[in-house]
């Protein structure tokens, strides 16, 4: 079971999670967005992210890992 979330509420969890990634310190998630056809599971994705200084390889990996992580505990509302 997940715990439901804002979208304001899940940008920022999205925000904080990315940024605590190894090499992603500068990049930055401005919004997160509702998946339309998501019945069960993680009903939300993040559509772009700011990269400042990061690799961009860094922040693949790291989005992948923040996805995984945060769509296990939070769904969006």
């Amino acid at each position: 079971m997940t715990d439901g979330k804002s979208q304001d509420e899940l940008t920022r969890l999205a925000d904080e999670a990315l940024r605590a990634q190894p090499g992603c310190e500068t990049a930055r998630v401005p919004a997160i967005a509702g998946l339309p056809d998501a019945q069960i599971g993680r009903n939300w994705e993040i559509p772009n992210v700011v990269l400042g200084d990061s690799l961009i390889s860094d922040v693949d990996r790291a989005v992948l890992s923040v996805h995984r992580q945060l769509g296990r505990k939070f769904h969006l509302v």
